[in-house]
């Protein structure tokens, strides 16, 4: 299956405690390159979301970043230690006795001693799997967006492979006659300028330059690479590098073409073909 590499989400869910938004970007890269961007009270689940990321995704740079708004009630709801508050009153009384002349300790710098707040560990908990879970859908929503975007890749590949193989047909069918011609014009050649030569030679000559401008391996293997991606874009997994290959293999024998062209008709067939194979070049860059 053809998956693109480009591809975003955005996916949200209200809650008592708050709101969770999850935005998800996914670009062509090389290798697989997450980056996640969460608030500080998220940072623990760092790992847990790149393992969930992993299992869905193989290639590309994803940019991953949460949001979280709390609710207002989740902000009123503060519970203190009483004991650590009446420790440190205790504590902070006596300091003054011995150091009168010191600034009394406030009510804000009793809130920042650590302990003091006691965390809610159920809303916590509760949290972190609504986190995990919308994640979870955001990478689902993602990975069917880059499969329909590879969907629309496959069709573009396909038809230029289909235009690839008329062009290569349409060589094939002309190479013998064009081959015929280039003999022809040879003797043509040779009759012209009247010289006397042994017909053996002759044949020699238009033997050795047919073997120079047969191009019939390239044609074949033209075709082979053109089943070979059309094999690769059915294949699961990431597809995009052997497909990348492929076109530089495609690209070898278009220029091979080129070079043991000895019509006109035969080099714009080659240019074609390195179009064609530019244009799937360009798209398989974003094929996962």
């Amino acid at each position: 299956m053809t998956r693109s590499m480009t591809a975003f989400t955005r996916q949200q869910s209200e809650h008592a405690w708050g709101t969770l938004i999850w935005e998800i970007r996914s670009v062509n890269h090389r290798y697989l390159e997450p980056s996640f961007r969460l608030p500080d009270t998220f940072r623990q689940l760092e790992t847990a979301l790149r393992d969930q990321l992993r299992q869905v995704i193989q290639r590309g740079k994803v940019d991953a970043q949460l949001k979280f708004v709390a609710h207002g009630d989740i902000h009123g709801s503060i519970h203190l230690d009483h004991e650590t508050m009446a420790q440190l009153h205790k504590a902070a009384t006596h300091i003054n006795q011995i150091f009168p002349e010191s600034n009394p300790v406030s009510a804000i710098d009793i809130l920042r001693w650590p302990g003091v707040i006691i965390e809610k560990e159920q809303d916590t908990k509760s949290i972190e799997k609504e986190t995990l879970k919308l994640f979870d859908l955001a990478l689902k929503t993602l990975q069917e967006q880059r499969e329909r975007e590879g969907e629309q890749l496959d069709i573009l590949i396909v038809d230029r492979l289909a235009r690839i193989s008329n062009i290569v047909a349409d060589i094939r069918k002309d190479l013998p006659r064009i081959l015929e011609a280039q003999a022809d014009r040879l003797r043509t050649q040779f009759a012209d300028l009247k010289l006397e030569v042994d017909p053996t030679r002759l044949e020699q000559e238009i033997v050795l330059l047919t073997q120079k401008a047969d191009i019939h391996e390239e044609l074949d293997r033209l075709d082979t690479h053109v089943k070979e991606v059309k094999h690769n874009l059915k294949q699961q997994g990431q597809i995009g590098r052997r497909l990348d290959f492929l076109m530089q293999e495609l690209n070898r024998e278009a220029n091979t073409l080129c070079s043991k062209a000895i019509v006109t008709a035969t080099t714009m067939g080659a240019v074609d073909l390195k179009v064609l194979i530019e244009q799937m070049r360009e798209q398989i860059q974003n094929i996962e």
